[in-house]
C-alpha cells in the first residue's frame, strides 16, 4: 500500500512539473539596471534572471553544425542547447502570455546581449536569419527607423560591424566600445560596453579618485546624449565592500547596466538602493 501511495504521489508530482509552463516566473518587479553576465550558467537560464527582476541577460553563442549553441567554451556546448531553446522561444511565449510584455504590469524592455564566440560574420548571418522568425517581439531597424519591441537584441563579441551597418533591415544592434563613444549612430550602436579595468584604475578600495569619477560621468553623459546605453564588465563580483562601492558609483553616475553573475546579490543591492532613494 505504501508503495502504491508513494507511486501515486510521484506521478502527481511529475504531472505537475509537466503542466507547469517552462516560462513560469515569480513576476518580480523589473530592475532596469540589472545585467546577468554569463546568464546561461545558472540552473535555469533566462528564467532565474527574470525571477530576480533582471532586465538584461547575456548568452555566449557558437555556430556549430548549423546550430547557435550556447556556452562559455567549446567543450560546454551541447546539441539542442541553443539560443532559440534557452532564450528566444521562452521569451516569445512570455511575450505572448504577457500581451506584448516581458514583465507583468511593466513596459520594461529586456535586453538580450548575444556574445558571438566564433566565425563572426557566419554566426551573425545565422543569428539574423533566426531572429526573423521572432521579429514581432523584437526592436527592429528598417531603413533608418528604429521600432521598439519587448526584446532588444544586441550583438557583442566577434561582431561584424560592416555587415550589420550595411543592412537596410536588422533585428539586432551593435555593442560598441570606448572607441565608439561620441560617434553617434544609436540606430546601429545602441550600447557602449567596455572592460572596467582598462578604463579605470580604481578597484573599489577607498574613495574613487575625483578625476575618475568625473571621467565616468562624462562617459555616461556622452553616451546618453547620443541615445546609447552604457555597461562595464570585469567589475569586482565577490560579495564585499569593494564591489558595493563600485556599484554605488555606477548607479550614482547613471550607468545603465550593472554586470554580475550574482543574481541575488545585485537584486538585493538595487532594491535596497531604490528603497533608500524613495525614502529620501
Amino acid at each position: 500500500m505504501f508503495r502504491r501511495a508513494l507511486g501515486a504521489l510521484l506521478a502527481a508530482g511529475a504531472m505537475l512539473l509537466v503542466a507547469t509552463p517552462a516560462t513560469a516566473s515569480t513576476g518580480a518587479e523589473p530592475l532596469p539596471r540589472a545585467h546577468a553576465h554569463n546568464d546561461y550558467e545558472h540552473s535555469r537560464p533566462l528564467l532565474d534572471a527574470l525571477d530576480h527582476g533582471f532586465s538584461s541577460v547575456e548568452a555566449d553563442v557558437y555556430l556549430v553544425d548549423g546550430e547557435l549553441r550556447v556556452g562559455h567554451d567549446p567543450e560546454d556546448l551541447r546539441p539542442g542547447r541553443t539560443l532559440q531553446s534557452l532564450y528566444l522561444d521562452p521569451l516569445a511565449q512570455r511575450v505572448r502570455d504577457g500581451h506584448g510584455r516581458v514583465f507583468p504590469r511593466s513596459r520594461q524592455q529586456l535586453q538580450l546581449l548575444v556574445d558571438i564566440k566564433n566565425n563572426g560574420a557566419a554566426t551573425y548571418t545565422e543569428i539574423d536569419r533566426v531572429l526573423g522568425a521572432y521579429r514581432k517581439m523584437l526592436t527592429t531597424y528598417d531603413k533608418g527607423k528604429v521600432k521598439a519591441g519587448a526584446v532588444t537584441v544586441v550583438i557583442s563579441g566577434d561582431r561584424p560591424r560592416d555587415l550589420m551597418a550595411a543592412q537596410e533591415k536588422r533585428y539586432a544592434f551593435y555593442d560598441g566600445r570606448m572607441s565608439d563613444l561620441g560617434q553617434g549612430g544609436a540606430s546601429l550602436v545602441s550600447l557602449i560596453s567596455d572592460n572596467w579595468t582598462k578604463v579605470f584604475t580604481w578597484n573599489g578600495e577607498g574613495e574613487m579618485p575625483a578625476a575618475e569619477r568625473a571621467k565616468l560621468r562624462q562617459i555616461v553623459a556622452t553616451a546618453h546624449g547620443d541615445g546609447q546605453k552604457v555597461r562595464f564588465w570585469a567589475t569586482p563580483d565577490a560579495a564585499d565592500p569593494a564591489r558595493d562601492a563600485i556599484w554605488r558609483e555606477l548607479v550614482a553616475a547613471d550607468v545603465d547596466y550593472l554586470n554580475t553573475d550574482d543574481l541575488a546579490g545585485l537584486e538585493q543591492f538595487l532594491r535596497e538602493h531604490d528603497a533608500k532613494s524613495a525614502a529620501a
